[in-house]
């Protein structure tokens, strides 16, 4: 049984993290409309809209966003098993302690992970503030 959970967790973990996962669009270096290279990279579309140091916090939320997905299916899989024993346990007490424990273990793994996915969104959004604090011209838009 322990095979094949570690088996299943192997398959979702090379599953859900393709590299590409990590790694966002490629655009050219954010140059500014005065200077001819800023200009070209404009008139062609290259620049993007988000020219700003944002590149480790998308890493970052990526990386969580994946590992909270794992955690998630596994927290399932894991209530499952639990159910399945608690089925045929057959009125073994042992087996019954075994399969409660399973269930109640899952579901505190579920409550770790989805805490812990707000927790570090909290974070990276305080953090992206932080690093990107709004113009004068964006917060008069606000008021």
């Amino acid at each position: 049984m322990k095979r094949i959970i570690l088996q299943v967790l192997a398959l979702l973990t090379l599953s859900l993290i393709p590299a590409t996962a990590l790694v966002g669009t490629a655009h050219a270096d954010c140059g500014t409309a005065s200077t001819s290279k800023g200009q070209v990279l404009q008139g062609i579309g290259e620049s993007g809209d988000d020219c700003n140091d944002g590149g480790v916090l998308k890493a970052v939320t990526a990386v969580v966003t994946i590992l909270s997905i794992v955690v998630g299916a596994i927290a399932v899989i894991m209530i499952i098993v639990s159910g399945f024993r608690y089925i045929t346990s057959g009125g073994d007490s042992g087996k019954l302690g075994t399969a409660k424990n399973t269930l109640i273990y899952a579901l505190v793994g579920l409550a770790v992970a989805v805490l812990a996915q707000l927790l570090v969104n909290i974070v990276i959004t305080q953090a992206d503030k932080v690093a990107n604090p709004p113009t004068k011209t964006e917060s008069k838009k606000k008021d």
